[in-house]
C-alpha cells in the first residue's frame, strides 16, 4: 500500500479493517523508512564490472511536486556488464530531460565506478548525447533504429507506409556496413522525389553525429560483433522495463511526491535486474576477440 502511494495513517486504518490488527502509523513509517534506505542502497550501489553497453531512456509520471501535479522525468539506465548480463543501473527523477539532467546521471553512474562504456543507445535527444560525449568521451552513440524509423514514416502517406517500411527495414537487417550503406542509397534514390521530407529525416540520421569512426549515427551497431547487433540497435529492453512500470504505477493516478514514484519504479526494476541474473543476455566472446577483456576492480 505503501508502494503504491497510500499514506500511513491510510495503511493503519485499512490493516485494522482487513486484520483487526491495528498496525499504527508510526510502525508503518518505520517500515517505510527501511524500506527507502534499501532502495537507495540499491541504486547507490557500487558497480564493480565493466558495462560495455549502456541503455538510456526516460519516462514521465504525474507527480504532486511542490504544491502543484507535474510531469516529473524519470531517468533510467540500463547496462550490460561484461559478464554478459543487464541490470538496472540507476533510476533517477528529474524535473525534465535537460542537459544537466543526464549529465549528473552519467556522472554518478562514473562515480560510482562505471566503466569500459564502448555502446550508448538512445532515442535521437540532443540532451542525451551531449552528455554522453562529455561524460563518456570514449564511447560512441547508437539512435535508436525503432524511434528512427518511427521518425521517418511519420512523413509518409498511410496508404504507402507498408511499402516504404518493408524498403526501410532491409537498411537495419544487413549485417554488413558497406550492404546497409548500398541499401540506404538505394532508398534515398527510390522515394527522395516521392516523399522528400521522410527521405530528409532518413538521410540526416545516417549523418549527423560524428562517432569518431563513422557518421551514420543511426548504423553504428554494425560497428560492434554480429551477433550482439539485433540487441544494440534500439532501446527495447529498456523500453519493456519502462512499460512494466507504467502498468504497476496506472492505479496511482497522481503520486504524492518524488519518493512514492521512485520507490515504486526501484521494486520493479530491482525485480527485474534479480530475474536478469538467471538468463544472460549476451555471449560477450565475440566483443573480447577484437580487444583484451577488461579486468575487474578488486574488492
Amino acid at each position: 500500500m505503501y508502494l503504491q502511494g497510500v499514506s500511513t495513517r491510510k495503511v493503519a486504518a485499512i490493516t485494522e479493517g482487513l486484520s483487526r490488527v491495528r498496525i499504527g502509523k508510526d510502525a508503518v513509517s518505520r517500515v517505510a523508512q527501511r524500506l527507502e534506505e534499501e532502495l537507495s542502497a540499491w541504486r547507490g550501489r557500487p558497480l564493480e564490472l565493466a558495462y560495455p553497453y549502456l541503455y538510456l531512456d526516460a519516462a514521465y509520471f504525474q507527480v504532486n511536486w511542490g504544491g502543484r501535479v507535474v510531469d516529473l522525468a524519470l531517468l533510467v539506465a540500463v547496462g550490460v556488464n561484461d559478464e554478459g548480463y543487464r541490470e538496472v543501473l540507476v533510476v533517477e527523477p528529474a524535473g525534465g530531460e535537460r542537459k544537466e539532467a543526464w549529465r549528473n546521471l552519467l556522472k554518478g553512474l562514473v562515480e560510482r565506478g562505471l566503466r569500459g562504456v564502448r555502446l550508448v543507445i538512445s532515442d535521437d535527444h540532443p540532451s542525451i548525447r551531449q552528455a554522453v560525449m562529455a561524460e563518456l568521451p570514449g564511447a560512441s552513440w547508437q539512435r535508436c533504429v525503432v524511434h528512427f524509423m518511427r521518425n521517418v514514416l511519420a512523413h509518409v502517406p498511410q496508404s504507402e507506409r507498408g511499402v516504404v517500411a518493408e524498403d526501410l527495414q532491409e537498411v537495419f537487417v544487413a549485417r554488413r556496413r558497406g550492404t546497409a550503406e548500398s541499401l540506404a542509397r538505394g532508398f534515398v534514390e527510390r522515394y527522395q522525389d516521392r516523399f522528400k521530407r521522410a527521405v530528409e529525416v532518413f538521410a540526416q540520421g545516417l549523418a549527423a553525429f560524428p562517432s569518431g569512426k563513422h557518421d551514420e549515427e543511426a548504423l553504428t551497431y554494425l560497428d560492434f560483433p554480429g551477433v550482439h547487433q539485433r540487441h544494440i540497435k534500439s532501446t527495447n529492453v529498456l523500453e519493456r522495463l519502462i512499460r512494466e512500470v507504467k502498468r504497476r504505477t496506472r492505479v496511482v493516478g497522481v503520486f504524492p511526491g518524488e519518493g512514492s514514484l521512485v520507490n515504486l519504479a526501484t521494486v520493479v526494476m530491482l525485480r527485474a535486474t534479480e530475474d536478469w541474473a538467471f538468463r544472460r543476455y549476451l555471449g560477450m566472446g565475440p566483443l573480447w576477440a577484437v580487444e583484451e577483456k577488461p579486468t575487474k576492480i578488486a574488492t
